[in-house]
């Protein structure tokens, strides 16, 4: 019976593991077919002729392609920012109300989340087509602030519900100001928590395309909107675009990985001098 038993844990350690192989398999095929073939020297997606850069060289010399970057950079860095900012501030604001409007304003913080892109695109298209607003970076930047404010706040929250209640009026009662409690107090404990909510309000916001469809206009085009339209014929320079933004992220993913482990040696070391 006992070794009937650990055979059957055995097969079942083996299944996970081939299972878990086929999906990493799945995931990350996807991922370096579209480096490689960024590379290709023809036009095919298929086969693979030959190593080039021509598609790389091609997407810098393509001022249409390199203006999309320039805005989605830019848009995406500035709503992140004010996003993390309002996310945060209304956030802690929230955790000293009490539990009815807390609770009434995180249901309406949920909302935004739970909507299909589609529904919150055609809202904001109505929205600004009845103000008369003419469509453009300011829209589609407004567009993207709305909708990564409640990842902010709903990253925050759980850090804030997870202190001591009574840590603001100690800090006022050591005497900080509101202002000295708040920077020095309350927001180093939740630093992990704005930092998550950052890098998603970035990444939603890089990433989006739907309310993006709906809301530029006046030749202003994020990368996704312009792969899109890219995508309706063969260009491998989508590739090429498509494998800077990998090594992009997994360089950001390194650093960000990769930082508090030196911190920590370089804490470590130090202390051992001491």
């Amino acid at each position: 019976m006992k070794n009937n038993k650990i055979r059957s844990r055995e097969n079942k350690h083996i299944f996970s593991k081939i299972f878990i192989v086929l999906l990493m398999f799945f995931f990350y095929l996807p991922i370096v077919y579209t480096v490689v073939f960024s590379f290709n020297k023809s036009k095919s997606l298929s086969k693979f002729t030959g190593f080039s850069l021509q598609w790389y060289t091609k997407l810098f010399n393509n001022s249409d392609m390199m203006d999309s970057i320039f805005y989605t950079i830019a848009i995406a860095v500035i709503a992140t920012v004010v996003a993390t900012i309002a996310g945060t501030v209304t956030a802690i604001g929230l955790s000293k109300s009490n539990k009815v409007l807390r609770g009434i304003v995180e249901q309406i913080n949920d909302l935004p989340i739970m909507n299909p892109d589609i529904v919150t695109a055609i809202g904001l298209l109505m929205f600004f087509s009845s103000l008369a607003v003419k469509k453009g970076f300011l829209t589609l930047l407004l567009a993207h602030i709305m909708f990564c404010i409640p990842f902010v706040i709903l990253s925050v929250m759980p850090k804030l519900r997870s202190l001591d209640p009574n840590i603001l009026d100690a800090a006022l009662d050591l005497g900080c100001t509101p202002v000295q409690a708040l920077t020095k107090v309350i927001v180093p404990q939740i630093t992990s928590g704005i930092l998550a909510g950052a890098l998603i309000s970035f990444t939603m916001s890089f990433d989006d395309f739907v309310i993006s469809y709906f809301v530029t206009g006046n030749g202003v085009n994020n990368i996704s909107i312009m792969i899109y339209t890219m995508a309706k014929r063969v260009n491998p320079t989508i590739n090429a675009v498509s494998t800077l933004i990998i090594g992009v992220i997994t360089i950001g993913l390194l650093v960000v990985n990769i930082a508090p482990v030196i911190r920590e040696k370089n804490k470590i070391k130090k202390e051992k001098i001491k």
